[in-house]
């Protein structure tokens, strides 16, 4: 994959020491880590309730060594703005070739060299929804990689990386396990997110 903001020497070096001493400074507690064997996965990102969640998630991801990725329009990714898209993480995906972004999304997973952790919010939205979307979930099952419950519970100062979760394509079963795995968390407009 190509190089971004968590693998540039120094840069990474830097920012990571910063965002460990942040977020102890802070009293956040940050638990778990990825399996070493465990070079793709899809990460979700819950709740997503606040804008604050970006730094957030990227202190955490420092702090983890993580090196995420998200996928986005290749609109986005044009002059000038296309290598600073890039470096933060993200992944072009041209839609014009294919209809359905999940597709998309999976194929890139599955072609991309080196370790990727494609971070997605099921939710969607920031603001309150009923339903979580469910693109995070096909990507994962259609590239054939496991989902990290990755998680941000600000009512505890607790982040991190939870279990992992095989998708079994049963979505409606599966999905009851992974809303009742974040029923525990709360974000931190936790009354706009529904684990139901």
């Amino acid at each position: 994959m190509h190089r971004t903001i968590f693998t540039t020497p120094v840069v990474n070096t830097l920012l990571r020491a910063g965002s460990v001493a942040f977020l102890k400074w802070k009293g956040w507690t940050i638990e778990g880590n990825l399996p070493a064997q465990q070079h793709k996965c899809v990460l979700i990102a819950a709740p997503h309730t606040s804008n604050w969640d970006l730094p957030y998630t990227l202190m955490v991801a420092f702090s983890l060594r993580l090196t995420p990725y998200w996928m986005g329009k290749s609109q986005i990714f044009r002059f000038p703005f296309g290598g600073i898209m890039r470096w933060l993480g993200g992944i072009s995906v041209n839609r014009g070739q294919s209809t359905n972004l999940v597709a998309a999304s999976a194929a890139a997973l599955v072609a991309a060299d080196g370790a990727v952790q494609l971070i997605v919010p099921p939710e969607g939205t920031r603001s309150k929804t009923r339903y979580w979307k469910t693109g995070f979930y096909w990507i994962a099952h259609t590239a054939k990689v496991p989902i990290v419950m990755a998680y941000m519970d600000y009512e505890r100062k607790l982040s991190g990386l939870g279990p992992e979760f095989i998708p079994s394509g049963d979505i409606e079963a599966d999905m009851v396990k992974i809303k009742a795995y974040y029923a525990q968390f709360k974000g931190k407009n936790w009354q706009q997110f529904d684990h139901q």
